[in-house]
């Protein structure tokens, strides 16, 4: 998960074009993207339904990016070895999800993809405590709308928890905080402020008549 910037931009495929996906990735990717985020929906845990291990393993035979898979899914550990195998790099799931976290964490990391655990607004952040306490995970997410649907507004408090977890850990410890959620070229500087060191955003970019722009907006907080 090393990267030379201070800052990992990962574009939501959510708000891209799906019928030219493969297209959509590269064309990210030129503009200056790190990662590729790709929102994984099941209509149960979330009320909206998207897309799911075959599509990331027909993008992965067109890149070697890093595809960071959030999985808002009510089973999580049903689909580790799926993702696996479609060749996600990262694996987030939702704490709120699984009644073995712990359990989950290490299954994802023997199968050689990244850890992330992702808290939805209404959920304490100190229910992650313990999974970056035992060293099981490389990444919190921390959802800045509530999960399911794009182009919602930035919940700006969702950024105590940012806080809470950079204060309370070394990027030794947790050497990735994602934010996810109405995120764009001011919100952002919230984000950056709180000590979050991902930054997934959608709509700011692939509705931006300036892809490259709009990551370079993204970018520049953290530059400065």
């Amino acid at each position: 998960m090393a990267t030379s910037s201070p800052v990992i931009i990962a574009p939501s495929m959510l708000s891209s074009d799906f019928a030219a996906l493969a297209n959509e990735a590269q064309m990210i990717l030129s503009c200056g993207a790190d990662w590729l985020h790709m929102d994984v929906m099941d209509g149960h845990f979330v009320p909206n339904l998207t897309l799911g291990a075959p599509i990331v393993g027909a993008l992965r035979k067109h890149t070697d990016a890093y595809l960071d898979c959030h999985l808002m899914v009510s089973r999580p550990e049903q689909w580790v070895e799926d993702f696996k195998k479609a060749g996600a790099s990262g694996y987030t799931f939702h704490v709120e999800a699984s009644d073995d976290p712990s359990s989950l964490c290490k299954r994802i990391r023997t199968a050689g993809m990244d850890v992330g655990v992702a808290v939805k607004p209404g959920t304490p952040v100190e229910s992650v405590y313990p999974l970056v306490d035992a060293g099981l995970v490389d990444m919190i997410l921390v959802m800045s709308v509530e999960p399911g649907f794009g182009g919602q507004s930035f919940m700006a408090e969702q950024m105590e928890k940012v806080k809470a977890l950079r204060g309370k850990y070394s990027l030794e410890q947790l050497p990735r905080i994602e934010v996810d959620g109405g995120v764009n070229a001011e919100t952002v500087k919230q984000v950056k402020e709180a000590g979050a060191n991902v930054v997934v955003a959608g709509s700011a970019v692939f509705k931006s008549e300036d892809r490259a722009e709009a990551i370079r907006l993204l970018r520049a907080p953290y530059l400065s």
